[in-house]
């Protein structure tokens, strides 16, 4: 018989980023409300921003641990405590690409561990962006699943650019010329900058290669996606890739309940702002982990914001904020003071699904990454769209192309890729206070939106629950793996079988004319 959920062993290995690794750990969450034992896999520094989500599961029962693999930072020339893609802001491309070096070097501490094991895994699910694993698993003969984080549109979209030659030659640092996507299920433009894969990028070209044949050889795709907004291009991309393909998402859903006390402090405070509001009247500013906007286009999008005369609450990430732009923003005559009546900026974490989900949030300005989007969705809210780099502009085709519950910001170029004479604004105060006023419309045209946005927050609910689409992939999923493990141990066990058998055989065949010697003499 094949083994039950209960005997399955899943590592789950997430790409060194905040936003690949949160929507891994909710898989592996997931995994483990199901019976099976799980072992995320990250460095010390990513383990230390994510044990509470981990301690957190394990207080609610679920069988969720840390394996903590160093990197050799020192070794390939990066920063101390450089360990996540958020941390390279301000970083020169070498140490961007030093870090990439060093992750793929994890394949030697994570075959180690996995041979002093006193049984193998019964599954290893590693993130595209992660293809080192591949040969480890192979050597090993553990079954591999792929995760994607990004949409499903997206990967497709990329697929079929590299299907039919469009990078062919190399991907230049900067190329807008604007490309039809083939053969894809609804009419989609872009460019070769606003749709490339994560490793189309000089000096990672051999890294490339590596995530496309680990994708090719995989046992399986997870998407953090479903079905209702996404069927099309989950079915086609699994036709293309010839692949097995689920939809586990949106993770979104998945309830943590890891807040500090700190932050659950915080939280009571700006939920509290919120319950004196009215239903739908608040825009929710955020722009992410990574994301960075210039001095001059933050305070264009805080003109516009002042202007709109819209509530808002604004999470600001401190850190990425540089001098100029905390001076703006301070208490003393800034921008802060003029807005406190209908402002709140919100400084370091903000609980962003506890934001969405409140009545009174009535709009999303997004940076477009997949999690912000799959969390503004399955919440019902509209999303005024302003992506900022890789799969985000696709992000913002599927909200308002597809979807129909966004308006966009203006934004045509990835940030980094602004003239420095514009100094890093694409979008004037004008146009966002107009963008704003239209998300926010009280009127049919917004109504229309917000109803469309709701109706999508009650097919990912149902998605996730049992029978949804979702959990019936999750359930299918889990079927495979196991599957794949019992035939992997029975090849195990008739492997050793046939050793022994042919070990006593050899040692009776040795035994025989001793014996026939004794008897003679």
């Amino acid at each position: 018989m094949a083994p039950s959920s209960e005997e399955l062993h899943f590592l789950v290995v997430p790409l060194a980023a905040q936003g690949h690794i949160i929507p891994m750990v909710d898989v592996a969450r997931l995994l483990a409300a199901r019976g099976s034992r799980v072992t995320i896999v990250t460095t010390p520094v990513n383990a230390a921003r994510n044990r509470a989500a981990v301690d957190g599961a394990r207080k609610a029962g679920l069988a969720v641990e840390l394996l903590e693999l160093p990197l050799p930072s020192a070794q390939l020339g990066l920063p101390e405590g450089i360990e996540a893609v958020d941390q390279l802001n301000g970083q020169p491309p070498e140490i961007s690409i030093g870090l990439f070096k060093a992750i793929w070097t994890m394949a030697g501490p994570l075959e180690e561990y996995l041979r002093a094991l006193p049984r193998l895994p019964d599954c290893l699910v590693a993130d595209l962006c992660n293809p080192w694993t591949a040969p480890v698993c192979e050597r090993l003969g553990i079954p591999r699943l792929v995760m994607h984080c990004p949409s499903a549109y997206f990967q497709l979209a990329v697929h079929r650019l590299n299907e039919h030659g469009v990078y062919d030659g190399g991907v230049e640092d900067y190329d807008p010329t604007p490309i039809e996507v083939p053969g894809f299920p609804v009419r989609a433009f872009g460019s070769k900058t606003t749709m490339r894969g994560f490793f189309q990028y000089p000096g990672v070209e051999q890294e490339h290669l590596e995530a496309l044949h680990a994708e090719a050889t995989a046992d399986g795709l997870l998407f953090n996606s479903f079905r209702a907004i996404e069927a099309d291009f989950l079915d086609a991309y699994a036709a293309a890739l010839g692949k097995t393909t689920w939809a586990v998402g949106p993770t979104a859903l998945v309830n943590n309940n890891t807040t500090t006390a700190a932050a659950a402090a915080s939280s009571s405070s700006i939920l509290s702002w919120l319950d004196a509001r009215p239903p739908d009247s608040v825009l929710y500013v955020s722009f992410g982990s990574i994301s960075l906007l210039s001095a001059k286009q933050l305070a264009k999008l805080a003109d516009g914001l002042e202007a709109s005369g819209r509530p808002f609450v604004w999470a600001i990430k401190e850190e990425k904020a540089d001098a100029a732009v905390r001076s703006q923003l301070d208490e003393e005559g800034g921008f802060e003071a003029r807005v406190k009546d209908r402002g709140l900026l919100v400084r370091g974490w903000a609980p962003q699904v506890a934001i969405l989900s409140h009545p009174a949030v009535g709009g999303f300005l997004t940076h477009c990454g997949w999690n912000s989007t799959l969390e503004a969705l399955s919440h019902g809210v509209p999303a005024l769209t302003w992506p900022t780099n890789a799969d985000q502009f696709c992000s913002e085709q599927v909200i308002v192309d597809v979807l129909d519950v966004g308006v966009r910001s203006g934004v045509k170029i990835p940030a980094l890729y602004v003239p420095p004479e514009a100094e890093g604004v694409q979008v004037e105060s004008g146009d966002v206070e107009r963008a704003i006023v239209e998300l926010m419309d009280g009127g049919p045209e917004g109504a229309a939106r917000r109803a469309r946005a709701r109706k999508i927050a009650v097919q990912a609910k149902a998605a996730m629950e049992e029978g949804g689409t979702s959990h019936s992939d999750l359930t299918d999923m889990i079927r495979h793996v196991s599957e794949l493990s019992r035939k992997r141990r029975l090849q195990l066990e008739t492997a050793d079988a046939t050793c022994e058998e042919a070990t006593r055989g050899a040692d009776n065949a040795a035994a025989v004319p001793v014996h026939l010697l004794s008897q003679a003499n």
